[in-house]
Formats: C-alpha cells, sequence, structure tokens
C-alpha cells in the first residue's frame, strides 16, 4: 500500500514537499514515480527514481524545479516542489512498479493522491 500526503494550496512560487509512505517489505524492488492528473487529462508523469535513489529523470516542465528522493530504510519517497506554478495545479499521485518507466500502465500500486492547488 502506498499513502501519500503533503498536499495542499500554495501561492505562485512557493513550495511544498509530498511524502509517500510504503508498506511491506520489498519497497526497495520498485521503481517510484509521481504522476499528477487534471480533471479531463490523463495521469501524466512527473518524476521517477530507480531502486537506489541513484538516479532520476523529470518530466521537462518540472526540470530544475522538483526534486525526487527516497529514503529505503524509512520506505518512502518524497518530490521536493519548488518555484511553483498555477500550471502545477494537480492531484499528485505516488505509484510503484518493476520497471523505469514513464507510462503509468506499467506502474502496479498506486496511492490515494493528494491534491496541490496553486494560486496567482
Amino acid at each position: 500500500q502506498l499513502q501519500a500526503s503533503g498536499g495542499g494550496s500554495v501561492q505562485a512560487g512557493g513550495s511544498l514537499r509530498l511524502s509517500c509512505a510504503a508498506s511491506g517489505r520489498t519497497f526497495s524492488s520498485y521503481f517510484m514515480g509521481w504522476f499528477r492528473q487534471v480533471p479531463g487529462k490523463e495521469r501524466v508523469i512527473v518524476a521517477v527514481i530507480n531502486l537506489s535513489g541513484s538516479s532520476t529523470a523529470y518530466e521537462d516542465s518540472v526540470k530544475g524545479r522538483f526534486t525526487i528522493s527516497r529514503d529505503n530504510a524509512k520506505n518512502t519517497i518524497d518530490l521536493q516542489m519548488n518555484s511553483l506554478k498555477p500550471e502545477d495545479t494537480a492531484v499528485y499521485y505516488c505509484a510503484a512498479g518493476r520497471y523505469w518507466a514513464t507510462n503509468q500502465y506499467e506502474y502496479s500500486y498506486w496511492g490515494q493522491g493528494t491534491l496541490v492547488t496553486v494560486s496567482s
């Protein structure tokens, strides 16, 4: 199970930190990702991180502003979001999968989603 938290409302230029806690003993065996979704659109990748945390990738619009990290000892991943823009407004989901992937269909487990609202 994945439990996401940390969403909220912030003004443009502000920061938020999302966290995702995983239950189970095999957390370090899963690639982890953060996705986001706005109403009427598909869920899209924001960031992905490999098993050890040594490799990450980001969607172009968040590069340089968002940072994904993981702590395998605590079974958690985080998404630090800085310089937030109104277009970052979405429901954010954490996800776990067996492969390095940016397609939501490659991920097997999902958190419940947490809403991020950025006002101008």
